[in-house]
């Protein structure tokens, strides 16, 4: 069997299966230097449907094999513009370049780059899936004579090998980056697996947190569209990144309201969940003050958020029609914590917490007393989260 066959039997056999796109261009890089192609740097670009990313990719060189991803705003960066990533899409066909003399005034810094490291030569050129995707791929060699017409017939010869490979890991990664996007790390996870189908449900203790933005219907109907959904995107981005940054996982947007979760796998987990949550909030609040800073000196009104947080059991899962799913969150806990976030502005404190919750940890919250909550027989005793004073830390004060 020849370099060639053995390198397609390979990949349509041992590499489809493993899933591992590190190995999988591991293996195709050395079947081609042993092929007797001179390589140095590749780069294998795949783009796939995400909100949050347009592509990823894995680079070798002969000191090893990483992966990568790339976001939106890269694609409008110097770094894509102008690039042999590109041309080739844009063209449609590839593009062999010499990296010797190359004059810095009018060719993209990626070539400048690879040839003040000793890049000799450069072959970009297209893979092609079966949904009609088109991907990207760069070759680079130090070698003196660079690529021969010979050597690029055994890239092109191999390339639909490793189309064979790498789809099937790209069509996973696309499909559980929007199930991961859109339902979180946690369901996602079961959806995934087959484990909530329609009418089906999870069910697990967590610590809830429901997240709301004061005053956004007033802003809605007052501001500019633009200006909406500018104000959204700064609260949201912070919210998130504050509750998983703290070890929460975002399971719903529901408006401007978020609903977080802070799963307790065991009876011994709760204290730390609840001190996690009530760090999230904390975390929110000091991101805010930066954030009404910052939009203040582009004159735009400040932002406020009121927070509710309460212990209990949650269920999730999918319902509505055969052909039409939603995913939903429900339970007596979460009807809690969305009903004392309710109370946060009557009651003056923008994070309230119920006794379960402060209890785990009484150094970060402070009683308020006992109050009527819709649903509830009798009045409950909520306590405010303790804000750190964060005015100094942001260079404010």
């Amino acid at each position: 069997m020849d370099s060639t066959a053995q390198l397609t039997n390979w990949m349509i056999t041992e590499g489809r299966r493993s899933g591992d796109p590190v190995k999988v261009v591991s293996y195709f890089c050395a079947s081609l230097i042993e092929a007797g192609v001179p390589l140095w740097r590749v780069n294998i670009g795949q783009r796939f449907a995400n909100p949050l990313l347009i592509a990823w990719g894995v680079i070798w060189t002969p000191d090893g094999t990483e992966s990568y991803d790339v976001t939106h705003e890269t694609m409008l960066t110097d770094g894509y513009v102008g690039s042999s990533f590109e041309y080739i899409l844009e063209h449609r066909k590839p593009l062999h370049k010499s990296l010797r003399q190359l004059d810095p005034k009018t060719e993209h810094s990626s070539y400048i780059e690879f040839a003040e490291a000793g890049g000799t030569d450069y072959y970009a050129t297209l893979l092609y899936y079966g949904d009609g995707s088109l991907h990207g791929c760069t070759f680079a060699t130090q070698a003196p004579e660079g690529f021969s017409q010979r050597h690029l017939e055994l890239i092109e010869n191999a390339l639909p090998a490793l189309s064979s490979a790498l789809e099937p890991v790209t069509m996973r990664k696309s499909s559980k980056g929007l199930l991961r996007t859109y339902l979180g790390d946690g369901p996602s996870d079961a959806v995934w697996n087959g484990r909530i189908k329609r009418g089906e449900r999870a069910t697990l203790d967590a610590v809830v947190m429901i997240s709301d933005l004061r005053g956004f219907t007033a802003l809605s109907e007052s501001a500019p569209e633009e200006d909406v959904f500018d104000a959204l995107s700064g609260y949201f981005d912070l919210v998130v990144q504050s509750v998983e940054e703290n070890g929460g996982d975002i399971l719903k947007f529901m408006g401007d309201g978020i609903l977080s979760i802070f799963a307790i796998a065991t009876e011994a987990d709760r204290p730390a969940r609840c001190r996690e949550a009530a760090q999230a909030a904390q975390t929110v609040l000091t991101g805010l003050t930066a954030l009404n800073h910052s939009r203040g000196e582009a004159q735009k009104p400040p932002l406020d958020v009121g927070i509710g947080i309460n212990l209990g059991q949650v269920s999730y899962g999918n319902i509505g029609s055969p052909g039409r799913l939603d995913f939903t969150v429900l339970g007596g806990a979460v009807n809690v914590a969305s009903r004392i976030e309710g109370l946060t502005k009557s009651i003056g404190q923008r994070v309230l917490a119920t006794s379960a919750v402060a209890s785990a940890a009484p150094d970060l919250f402070s009683p308020c007393g006992f109050h009527d909550v819709r649903g509830l027989a009798r009045p409950i005793e909520l306590f405010s989260l303790v804000e750190r004073e964060v005015a100094r830390d942001l260079g404010f004060g």
